[in-house]
């Protein structure tokens, strides 16, 4: 089951269908500790049409958004090479090898777009590109309930200034994109599940690539109960689980490219750079 965030309200999407949940509030309905069960009372002989990329929005309420980081191994490779200079050269790999995960702040609901939206990209940045993840819906009681596609943009060359930068780095105005949509399911992805990437840049392919969540160094459900050892998030919250995908130093967004996340089980994140 699929849960849209329209123009015109919570939309359901169930066996290629779609119902709108009239009346609904998200947070209430993304909370719901029976979820799917409480979903299924929506669904009713009238189905409605399927709603327009212009009309989805990012599938988020008040929930915080988080962010795991060094979950691939090429991942921290890149982070490695980016702080070398400032004296970081094997920080991210301490980091890769600990116990406890990197967690960290992404965006308040204000910084988060939608499908078709714009990200952006720092005036200060000259190095920024973008980072495919899977993210985790998480219940407030700390289970992962659902999954969407995330953009955890970032700007490489203040990063690797000084990894005390890092909130510059990544938390700023449009700076996160998430959708199409919240795939429930009470069963987890399974680790063949692939993310996969693509950046047009008038019109022309600069950028593909594709990794599989086997990639990953820790798992979804350790992530998670760090996250919540201290923390409460009474509105159930979003976590980005790091990229595995990394473009080469030479690459840099500008202006005007075309970013164009896949997972296949939830859909496609497409989102311009201005």
């Amino acid at each position: 089951m699929k849960l849209y965030r329209t123009r015109a309200g919570i939309v359901i999407e169930r066996d290629g269908r779609f119902y709108m949940a009239s009346g609904a509030v998200w947070d209430d309905v993304v909370t719901h500790p029976d979820l799917l069960s409480h979903l299924r009372g929506f669904i009713h002989p009238a189905a409605t049409t399927v709603p327009t990329p212009q009309e989805v929005l990012a599938p988020i309420g008040s929930q915080e958004v988080w962010a795991a980081g060094v979950t691939y191994y090429r991942s921290r490779n890149a982070r490695m090479e980016e702080a070398k200079t400032a004296g970081g050269g094997d920080f991210y790999d301490r980091v890769y090898q600990a116990e406890r995960p990197e967690l960290f702040f992404k965006a308040t609901p204000h910084r988060v777009v939608g499908p078709g939206a714009k990200v952006a990209i720092r005036e200060d940045a000259r190095w920024s590109v973008p980072e495919p993840e899977l993210v985790l819906f998480i219940s407030p009681g700390g289970k992962i309930v659902g999954y969407t596609v995330g953009n955890d943009m970032s700007s490489r060359d203040i990063e690797g200034e000084n990894p005390l930068y890092l909130p510059q780095a990544k938390v700023y105005d449009r700076s996160c994109a998430l959708g199409p949509c919240l795939l429930l399911t009470e069963e987890a992805l399974p680790a063949s599940t692939e993310i996969k990437i693509e950046i047009r840049r008038a019109g022309a392919m600069a950028f593909s690539d594709v990794t599989a969540l086997k990639e990953m160094k820790r798992s979804p459900e350790e992530l998670v109960e760090y996250l919540y050892r201290a923390s409460s998030f009474p509105k159930g919250c979003f976590l980005l689980t790091g990229t595995g995908i990394v473009p080469p130093d030479s690459f840099k967004l500008q202006v005007g490219d075309e970013i164009a996340i896949t997972i296949p089980p939830i859909g496609t994140l497409l989102n311009t750079v201005g």
